[in-house]
């Protein structure tokens, strides 16, 4: 297996407009993100990944760019991701961004001119359709649903036709056909790569080609049908990723990092990833995501881990691309609900759960990446109206289920409260001080509990989260483990284990053993067919192997040679 930096790198995602107020405004910043890059450097990564921080109407938080070259006045200047970069570079960090290639704002000048009239030069940059009439009453072009709920189709009454947007009516789908729409991509792809950006996470790169328009026949049920296949992983997907990895990818020493989206077959991360097939570096997978009862879940309800399920999707995962392609392994993103709070319990074992997840996932094969937050083990917030959430696509459902389909809002709101992407995007807990030490100013968004949780209370406590997160950087990144670590085998024991995960990775005569236990009660281990050399890392005290396990309880064990 070829040895390359961005494998043995150790990630840290940042939610920019969440991390740090720099100039206290109530929004993150880049400033912000410099600032904090020395408690970034004594946490031990060595590869941070930025959320959007181009010119942007924020209807998505950045994820709606209106230019591609330039910084958004809530984030900063151009001048300031410069300075971020080169800060960076001198601490040995490198820096990754965020490359939304599947739509635009539609405020981005391209699309202003593509609705302007049916002849425009600009209007195959984007997906039109006519409308469809049935009875007499006007239609959208197919039966396809958006993610973020309604239509996928959007009416401009100007020009009589419908755009394509798979998210919201403010980000129309970029046009992927059009050679046009290549070269201005690879134009703006290769201006970063100049700029010093050590690589790419590229958004939703699931969804870049689009099957023909031809209606869904499944979810009989529904107005608009989720069938996401319908513009996932498709395969002339894989002819757009050869020409960026062609004209701009393969021509400087960076990463690109890709997402498969939930439920897809392995083979499409294998097909991503394989080296010879000159696409991408690594995937992210969704399948982990909601292991649990927590969507939809009704007020007052307790989650509750699928272990045999979350079990099946790592393992699959794991013994998949090994060999192959290459993982990136991550416990959750900024569109997911807090770690503790989904798979943890933040109320009783708060520092058992934490410790316990990070053990169970970062021992794993590919190259990790922590969110901001996690670390000192943040918590769901909490949230109490529709008035506390920020994210567009909670807030469409909910006047879509409201007033609609005449859901009571209270119930809802509860089952949002579980789900909801503001759930990962409140804002970073710094020390047990106004707005958690984010801001001076009112922030943007909610926060959780900075007076429990928080970085300053945990940094210099060698029993905490944090602490605990640094000795798994550590091990990964310099320790007699860091190669069996990153390069080996992965086998999977105790797969039928109602509550332990277990795993077994192995390179070059040197063996270590994972242990955790995925739920809140002790479980009995039994007699392992292994001989333990050393305890590396537990969550507790521990002289030797145990045969019940403590709730939440994780282990890292040095094995003997077989004899």
């Amino acid at each position: 297996m070829k040895k390359e930096w961005w494998k043995e790198a150790f990630g840290y995602q940042i939610y920019i407009r969440s991390f740090f107020d720099g100039n206290d405004d109530g929004i993150g910043d880049l400033p912000g993100i410099i600032e904090k890059l020395e408690y970034i450097k004594k946490l031990g990564v060595d590869l941070i990944w930025i959320c959007p921080f181009y010119e942007s109407p924020m209807d998505d938080n950045g994820y709606d760019v209106s230019d591609f070259y330039s910084v958004s006045k809530d984030y900063g200047t151009i001048g300031d991701i410069r300075t971020l970069i080169q800060r960076a570079h001198r601490l040995n960090i490198r820096v990754v961004i965020d490359l939304v290639l599947n739509h635009t704002s539609d405020e981005h000048p391209w699309f202003k001119e593509s609705r302007k009239s049916r002849d425009n030069p600009y209007r195959d940059y984007y997906i039109w359709q006519k409308p469809r009439y049935k009875d007499n009453v006007r239609i959208e072009p197919t039966n396809w649903a958006s993610f973020f709920g309604g239509s996928c189709w959007e009416y401009e009454a100007l020009t009589d036709e419908y755009y394509m947007k798979i998210f919201s009516k403010k980000m129309p789908d970029l046009n992927w056909k059009n050679p046009k729409v290549i070269d201005e991509i690879v134009k703006m792809a290769t201006w970063w790569c100049e700029m010093g950006v050590d690589g790419f996470r590229i958004d939703a790169v699931s969804h870049l080609a689009k099957a023909d328009f031809v209606d869904s026949t499944q979810y009989p049920d529904q107005e608009f049908k989720p069938e996401w296949g319908k513009f996932s992983n498709l395969p002339k997907l894989h002819d757009y990723l050869k020409i960026l990895n062609e004209r701009v990818f393969s021509k400087y020493d960076i990463v690109t990092i890709g997402e498969v989206g939930g439920n897809a077959p392995v083979k499409d991360g294998v097909n991503f990833t394989l080296p010879e097939n000159q696409e991408l570096d690594m995937v992210f997978n969704f399948d982990h995501n909601w292991c649990n009862n927590g969507w939809g879940a009704k007020s007052g309800s307790q989650l509750s881990t699928d272990v045999k399920r979350l079990k099946e999707v790592f393992n699959k995962w794991q013994k998949g691309l090994f060999g192959q392609g290459w993982n990136a392994i991550y416990w959750l993103n900024h569109d997911q609900p807090r770690l503790v709070s989904q798979y943890g319990d933040p109320e009783h074992y708060h520092v058992e759960s934490a410790k316990m997840l990070a053990t169970a996932l970062y021992f794993m094969w590919g190259t990790p990446f922590i969110y901001n937050g996690e670390e000192i083990g943040m918590s769901n917030p909490e949230f109490k109206s529709i008035e506390d959430f920020r994210d567009v696509s909670t807030i469409t459902q909910f006047h879509i289920n409201v007033e609609r389909y005449h859901q009571d809002p209270a119930e809802y709101i509860a089952a949002a409260s579980f789900s909801s992407r503001d759930n990962a995007r409140s804002l970073m807990q710094w020390r047990d001080a106004e707005n958690g030490g984010f801001s001076k100013a009112k922030p943007w968004n909610i926060i959780g509990d900075f007076h429990k949780i928080n970085v300053e209370s945990q940094i210099h406590d060698p029993d905490s989260i944090f602490s605990f997160y640094r000795k798994i950087i550590q091990l990964r990144k310099d320790s007699p483990y860091k190669d069996v670590i990153i390069y080996g085998k992965y086998d999977q024991i105790l797969a039928d284990h109602p509550q332990i995960y277990g795993y077994i990775r192995e390179y070059e005569n040197k063996r270590i053993l994972v242990l955790a236990n995925l739920l809140a009660k002790p479980t009995a281990l039994g007699n392992l067919p292994y001989r333990t050399k050393t305890i590396i890392l537990s969550n507790y005290i521990r002289k030797q192997v145990p045969d019940i396990m403590k709730p939440f309880e994780a282990m890292v064990l040095e094995l003997e040679e077989d004899k």
